[in-house]
C-alpha cells in the first residue's frame, strides 16, 4: 500500500474496560479499522491518567486498576479516516477523539501477508 507524503493521525483515548457487543472497545475500534482496509492502528495501554472525571486510573495504586487509558493510534488518508467516524460516534460514549494532519516519512511492510 502506497500512501501520500501527509495524512491524518487518528487518535482515541478510551478506558480499557470499556466494552462493545461483548468485546473490548479498543478490539471493535481495531477490527473495524482492519474491515475498512485502514493502513493499520495500534493500541497503547497507559500506565496512569484521567480524563473529563478528574478521576486517576494507575497501576500505581495499591488495588491495579482495571480501567487503565486506552490509546488507539491510526493514520492514513483523510478520505480512509472518515470511513470509520460514524463507527466511532456510535460506539465511543465516553472518550476523545482528535485528528490532526501529520507528514508520513515512510510506511512499507513485508509482502508475506498472514
Amino acid at each position: 500500500m502506497k500512501l501520500p507524503e501527509t495524512g491524518i493521525l487518528l487518535r482515541i483515548f478510551i478506558g480499557e474496560s470499556d466494552s462493545y457487543k461483548g468485546h473490548t472497545l479498543y478490539e471493535a475500534i481495531v477490527s473495524r479499522a482492519r474491515e475498512l482496509h485502514l493502513a493499520g492502528a495500534t493500541v497503547i495501554r497507559g500506565i496512569m491518567g484521567f480524563g473529563a472525571s478528574s478521576r486517576i486510573h494507575s497501576t500505581k495504586l495499591l488495588t491495579l486498576s482495571e480501567d487503565l487509558p486506552i490509546i488507539i493510534e491510526i493514520v492514513d488518508t483523510e478520505e480512509k479516516i472518515d470511513l470509520l467516524m460514524p463507527f466511532l460516534d456510535d460506539v465511543v460514549k465516553e472518550g476523545l477523539i482528535t485528528k490532526e494532519k501529520v507528514n508520513i516519512i515512510k510506511y512499507i511492510h513485508n509482502k508475506k501477508i498472514s
